[in-house]
This record gives C-alpha cells, structure tokens and sequence, in this order.
C-alpha cells in the first residue's frame, strides 16, 4: 500500500486517467474527489461489503426455500391424467 500525505487542493495521478485531489480536510476528516472514466466503477469499500453480504444472505435464503419446494413437490402425490 502506498501512503502518502497530501495538503488541501493536492493530487494524486493513478495511471494516466485517473485523478483524485483533495477537496477538504474538517477536523479527523478527508473530503477527496475523483476524476475517472466512465467505465471506471468508484464504490466505497463498507457499501460493496453490505451488499455481497445482503447477496450471500439472499442466495442462502433462495437455497433453502427451494430445498423446501422440491421437499414439498416430492412428497405430493402424482397428478391424475387429464382426460380428453
């Protein structure tokens, strides 16, 4: 990990599109700006977290309610044949 200390209205390059200055400094904290491309997704590390975990809890939930559909179907008896 790199650090590094920057004063108010500094810049950081990251490769050749990449810009992120220092906007503010207010007591223990840092408003900081991002100037990238487009396709470049910016996401704050605690949001992407809550949501894999919130994906995971979805998925095991999913899991067990169909474990609990196929239980169900498999105990019904056959379907009679329509009659036509």
């Amino acid at each position: 990990m790199l650090v590094l200390t920057r004063k108010k209205g500094e810049r950081v390059m990251i490769g050749d599109d990449i810009v992120i200055t220092v906007i503010d400094i207010r007591g223990d904290g840092v408003r900081i700006g991002f100037d990238a491309p487009r396709g470049v997704p910016i996401q704050r590390a605690e949001v992407v977290s809550a949501v894999s975990a919130a994906n995971a809890e979805a998925a095991r939930v999913g899991a067990r309610e169909g474990e609990r559909l196929v239980d169900l179907l498999s105990k019904q008896p056959p379907a009679e044949p329509a009659e036509g």
